[in-house]
């Protein structure tokens, strides 16, 4: 399987609609006020790759503590979710530019192959959550005569 990075274009696209929903959503035009105080979410990057004992999933959200993920499995689906916050404005501060996302984040994999659940392993080091899934022991297939 070969993995490619998404197109730049994307994500321009992506900061254009977040734009449009910014405006849509001021005070002046939508009772509930800014979008930011409605529950955000954002989405970390990850990086899947194989080796041929184990798939590893490597994924990217620093200023996060190990207590604020999730880690779920279910057969082949792997389900990484949490929360990130970060500290409001210091008194007397004013931000004038703002791009670190918060909010919360779920990310689900379709793996491509089954994996020995009770063998998964999640570490969070220096803002990477690294999840290790060895893979499912292979049984030897059984040919049927068919009567």
């Amino acid at each position: 399987m070969k993995l490619m990075q998404a197109a730049p274009a994307i994500a321009t696209m992506k900061h254009d609609l977040d734009r449009v929903f910014e405006r849509f959503f001021e005070p002046t035009f939508w009772p509930l006020g800014k979008a930011r105080t409605l529950e955000s979410m954002w989405e970390p990057t990850l990086d899947l790759s194989e080796t041929e004992k184990e798939f590893v999933i490597r994924l990217e959200a620093p200023a996060m503590a190990r207590d604020d993920f999730d880690v779920d499995i279910d057969r082949n689906l792997l389900t990484l979710s949490g929360k990130r916050e970060f500290h409001k404005e210091e008194k007397g501060e004013d931000f004038l530019w703002q791009e670190r996302q918060e909010g919360r984040f779920v990310r689900t994999i379709r793996l491509p192959a089954p994996v020995q659940e009770s063998k998964v392993e999640a570490f969070y080091v220096d803002g990477v959550l690294t999840v290790r899934l060895p893979k499912a022991v292979e049984t030897a297939k059984t040919k049927v005569t068919i009567k």
